[in-house]
């Protein structure tokens, strides 16, 4: 396991432990209620167990919001049925008017949410300023990977310091791919809040596409137990975010719905505790001024603004490392006061023909292709004749074509001259050539 200083499960308790009463979970009284109405209303008849299942809270605590309700006249108990576990509950029609008009407020049906005072404390304290890398937790995180050891020792120092990093290079030199990779060196797993709330305000944060859970029973957990970690966190992966030439301003604020009346969070902080990567900037529908200064306080103060549903500003925690990663000189992008700002520009340059052997042989093995060494010599006379740069994302590129003329061609698998000669022509212009007579 690589080295850090991130606390591990058993410590993680004292800081995102099970709540054990309604005081414990910093909602109220009459928020649970409305969120047990909605869940009644939209899955209809439930019994304690499955309850506590869709709202990640204790059976204790359900219990007695339950019983308040039942004194209000929302709900009713029914007899037990032989597919259930003890009582099961209904709503009244007093109740199903709450439930109407708690979901006109909110259309939030999913476990309860974490307020964010208590998401603020498990954020700083699974921080990424906590992780220590060294030198040898790089060399084991790109043990499998050909990389030029001189840029690893530029990104160990960058990602260690936690700041903003700029990474430039020309297109295939393989940005996006070692950004995937870095996170290996951030170490443990994190807890991700299904959502979180303020006030009334709930923001959904949990996303199964950034959010990898590193537990398999997630969603099975008992939520009759009174001790270990809060259920409404989800144990995964540090997370990782990238966004590319969609990219807009308005997709760095909450994305309010007013169809479902949801609230989903944007990327940064669904990636705070681990990275988001800006993948091809400058191709953004922004000019890269104005993304640069929407960064500028999140990057000095750790902290973002983000407005709420109900038109509220509020204070959100940003422990991110945020990640640049450009086809174009950074000087061309912004100017040199906040170049400064990022501390660590890093330029990533096409390979040397050692490195691009290593990574040609990987992929030839990977593809099951039958290749000569000897192939690559023809190869690399195309690159001086034509002088094209060597990038690592050629070999992967051009044995994929080979590939499927193998698949094509119903045969074993063999790299052929003719058929690297193919996929050269398919996979490169000629700007020679390119020229489409009228």
């Amino acid at each position: 396991m690589l080295s850090q200083t991130t606390q591990d499960l058993s410590s993680r308790h004292s800081f995102a432990a099970r709540p054990r009463t309604i005081e414990e979970t910093g909602l109220s009284f009459d928020f649970i209620a409305n969120l047990i109405c909605k869940h009644l209303h939209v899955h209809g008849i439930l019994d304690l167990r499955q309850l506590c299942e869709k709202l990640a809270l204790s059976g204790n605590i359900l219990e007695t919001v339950l019983d308040g309700v039942r004194k209000q006249g929302w709900i009713e108990a029914l007899a037990a049925s032989h597919a259930s576990q003890g009582l099961r509950y209904a709503l009244t029609d007093k109740g199903l008017a709450e439930a109407l008009t708690a979901l006109l407020k909110s259309g939030y049906t999913g476990p309860a949410p974490v307020p964010i005072e208590q998401y603020r404390t498990v954020v700083a304290a699974q921080s990424i300023q906590n992780c220590k890398i060294t030198r040898s937790d790089l060399q084991k995180a790109f043990q499998d990977t050909t990389v030029d050891p001189q840029l690893l020792d530029q990104l160990g120092p960058a990602m260690h310091s936690g700041r903003a990093i700029m990474i430039y290079g020309l297109p295939g030199t393989g940005k996006t791919y070692i950004c995937k990779k870095l996170t290996r060196l951030l170490g443990d797993s994190v807890l991700i809040p299904y959502a979180i709330s303020v006030g009334e305000s709930v923001i959904q944060i949990f996303d199964p596409v950034i959010h990898i859970p590193v537990n398999e029973n997630t969603g099975n957990i008992n939520y009759h137990m009174q001790q270990g970690t809060d259920p409404r966190f989800v144990e995964s992966q540090r997370p990782i975010a990238i966004s590319g030439g969609e990219l807009t301003l308005d997709m760095l604020e909450i994305d309010h719905d007013k169809n479902t009346r949801l609230s989903q969070a944007p990327l940064q902080l669904k990636a705070n505790n681990g990275m988001y990567v800006i993948d091809d900037l400058g191709r953004q529908r922004v000019q890269p001024v104005d993304l640069f200064n929407r960064w500028i306080v999140p990057l000095e103060d750790k902290h973002d603004y983000l407005s709420l549903d109900t038109g509220k500003r509020v204070q959100i925690p940003f422990d991110v490392i945020l990640i640049f990663s450009a086809n174009i000189n950074p000087v061309e992008l912004a100017d040199e006061a906040f170049l400064r700002r990022l501390g660590y520009k890093i330029r990533f340059s096409p390979i040397n023909k050692t490195q691009y052997k290593e990574i040609w042989h990987l992929y030839t093995e990977e593809l099951q292709l039958d290749c000569r060494d000897k192939l690559l010599d023809e190869i690399f006379e195309r690159y001086e004749k034509e002088r094209r740069p060597l990038l690592p994302c050629h070999p992967r590129d051009l044995l994929g074509i080979v590939k499927d003329q193998c698949q094509y061609d119903d045969d074993i698998g063999i790299a052929t001259s003719k058929r690297l000669g193919i996929a050269w022509d398919t996979y490169f212009i000629n700007l020679e050539n390119a020229r489409i007579d009228s």
